[in-house]
């Protein structure tokens, strides 16, 4: 009896999304000089970082944009915050709001950060049409959104 590959079997969509999500970590740890930060520190960071450049970020950017809830956020930032890769600063409009900022120690991740994304990007999309892509982001975002839906209505009940 030949083994298949996982290319050759039929895998349930779950499953496939789990198995890629699996081999970016992988691919991000080892691409990582320090552990110094936690898997979704980096992400957290990362997303902070860039999206500072153009816009204010705060907490509930986070929460939205990770789909996690605001306590671990906030266990998160405050770890964060702790170990000196953001401060969080008061807005002028409104004092209980904080605005998340990225310190000079995590700056200074900036372009290898930049340097991995783009090579995992191009990694990823090997081999695979614009047309393709475009197809496989378009069905991800509405699976998420399926995912996101569902877990509002059981929230509301």
């Amino acid at each position: 009896m030949v083994q298949q590959t996982y290319q050759e079997r039929p895998i349930n969509t779950g499953k496939l999304i789990h198995m890629l999500s699996h081999q970016l970590k992988r691919h991000n740890s080892e691409s990582e000089e320090s552990s110094d930060l936690t898997h979704i520190q980096r992400h957290i960071l990362n997303y902070v970082l860039f999206e500072s450049l153009g816009r204010d970020v705060y907490q509930k950017d986070l929460e939205e944009a990770f789909h996690i809830r605001k306590s671990t956020v906030t266990g998160i930032l405050q770890l964060m915050e702790k170990n000196g890769f953001i401060k969080r600063e008061s807005v002028e409009k409104d004092a209980r709001l904080k605005r998340i900022v990225p310190t000079s120690k995590a700056e200074k991740r900036r372009e290898k950060i930049m340097e991995n994304i783009r090579a995992t990007e191009q990694r990823l999309e090997t081999g695979i049409s614009k047309q393709d892509l475009e197809t496989c982001r378009f069905v991800l975002k509405r699976m998420l959104q399926n995912l996101s839906e569902n877990e509002e209505q059981q929230n509301e009940q």
